[in-house]
């Protein structure tokens, strides 16, 4: 059974209408229309430059953040790459995990603010993101690199790897998918079951997010629904969902054909957790931050 904090966590953002950002198409075209107008801030929180080390520079158009431990040095490399539907900039949870992995696995966490959709679609932003990937697995110096992502970023983690896979045949060390948004279309019979009890998440705003981050691409390219890629070469998979997450059957789906196709995959499926519970404030969420640190500190002991 879910613990006593997330199930008054889930009535929360129920009450607090966090799914009526997503209600329909229409909400999501506003919400895009507003954040043109008034774009939001991408900025790293204040505190986090109290216990790390916090810089910025650019790659194209890309602010990329670097954050690494204070005084020591980091042992691992991550890029994170962070949710929010391809539409909405990164936000306080992203970076409170950002500093975990700093503070706790002593990783250098580098974090693009990618273009945002839709100006930033999928035949641009996933070779720019593999272009990263790359970059920093080649970089040297400290132990190996973890490729982690959630929510749409999952699903731009993946769909990096997979990019990264065909042209050179390179591979993190491991991939970290927060419950991973996988094919833009929304199509799997089960959802409409599981959103009646999602606090959070509603198809309608996400078809349309997800057609905005297409572009002139297929809904069921690789680069915009990864679910429709291979598997076959792919680095060591962890997958993170919560059963009160529509998009848990894109991880179940994951699962099963990443493993028909030979990839190590290591899933934990949270009864009764929301979306992207590893980065809420929940004891299940606090477990799942504690596996991921663990799998970075693993990654460190490899010699690049």
């Amino acid at each position: 059974m879910p613990s006593l904090r997330s199930r008054v966590l889930s009535v929360a953002l129920i009450a607090a209408g966090r799914r009526r950002r997503l209600s329909s198409a229409e909400a999501v075209r506003t919400r895009v229309a507003e954040s043109a107008r008034r774009p939001a801030s991408h900025l790293p929180p204040r505190s986090l430059g109290r216990i790390a080390e916090v810089s910025r520079t650019f790659v194209g158009a890309w602010p990329v953040y670097e954050v690494s431990p204070r005084g020591a040095e980091p042992t691992a490399r991550v890029l994170y790459l962070h949710g929010g539907g391809y539409i909405d900039e990164l936000v306080r949870p992203h970076w409170s995990m950002v500093r975990t992995l700093v503070t706790a696995a002593r990783a250098r966490v580098v974090v693009p603010a990618y273009t945002l959709a839709p100006r930033g679609t999928a035949d641009r932003t996933v070779p720019a993101a593999a272009d990263l990937l790359s970059g920093l697995i080649a970089g040297g110096g400290e132990g190996g690199t973890v490729l982690i992502g959630d929510s749409a970023g999952a699903g731009l983690a993946l769909a990096a790897a997979q990019r990264l896979r065909d042209r050179t045949g390179a591979q993190p060390t491991r991939i970290v998918l927060i419950s991973p948004w996988l094919d833009v279309s929304l199509s799997h019979p089960d959802q409409a079951a599981i959103e009646a009890a999602d606090p959070m998440l509603a198809r309608a705003g996400l078809r349309e997010a997800g057609r905005l981050y297409a572009g002139n691409l297929a809904l069921d390219d690789p680069r915009v629904s990864p679910l429709h890629g291979s598997f076959a070469g792919l680095a060591p998979l962890t997958v993170f969902a919560g059963g009160r997450d529509l998009l848990v059957t894109d991880s179940r789906e994951l699962v099963r054909r990443a493993r028909a196709a030979g990839a190590e995959v290591e899933f934990h499926e949270e009864p009764g957790q929301a979306h992207v519970y590893p980065l809420l404030p929940v004891p299940e969420g606090r477990a799942a931050r504690g596996r991921i640190v663990d799998l970075v500190r693993r990654a460190a002991e490899v010699r690049p």
